[in-house]
């Protein structure tokens, strides 16, 4: 079984604040061996023009491949283009966060559990997590 990662970069997200995106840009992959193999190979290969990648999300035993998640969360979230930006090197499977989708997901989930939905100041811990479910159990959940 493969290995899903949600990795983040502070330079990726400074260049997305400075090109008009967002600074909540995150490379969502999937592996067949470690986590932390990939990421040091991002970091080898300076992925998107940055070689400050981090480890921020791992879900293992992920049955779909890289295409089928990338796909799926495209369905929820904007991908950015490797061809309109050429800052990020032709580097796919870049995700573009809405921290309102964040939000709305963490309302659905408080409702869920019986509790009075109130409004939640957005972690980063919370985008990863939203990225993980979102890429492993699809948009039908929520």
């Amino acid at each position: 079984m493969a290995t899903l990662y949600v990795a983040s970069s502070k330079g990726l997200a400074h260049w997305g604040s400075d090109h008009g995106l967002t600074k909540y840009l995150y490379k969502v992959g999937v592996t067949d061996g470690k986590a932390e193999d990939a990421i040091a190979e991002l970091n080898a290969a300076a992925h998107a023009g940055h070689s400050d990648w981090k480890l921020s999300k791992k879900v293992e035993n992920v049955a779909d491949d890289e295409a089928a998640i990338i796909a799926r969360l495209a369905t929820k979230e904007k991908l950015v283009d490797p061809n309109y930006y050429p800052g990020i090197k032709k580097a796919s499977g870049i995700v573009k966060v809405k921290l309102a989708n964040v939000e709305s997901q963490l309302l659905v989930q408080q409702t869920l559990r019986g509790e009075d939905p109130h409004v939640v100041k957005v972690k980063t811990a919370d985008i990863y997590a939203y990225l993980a479910n979102l890429a492993t159990q699809g948009v039908g959940q929520w």
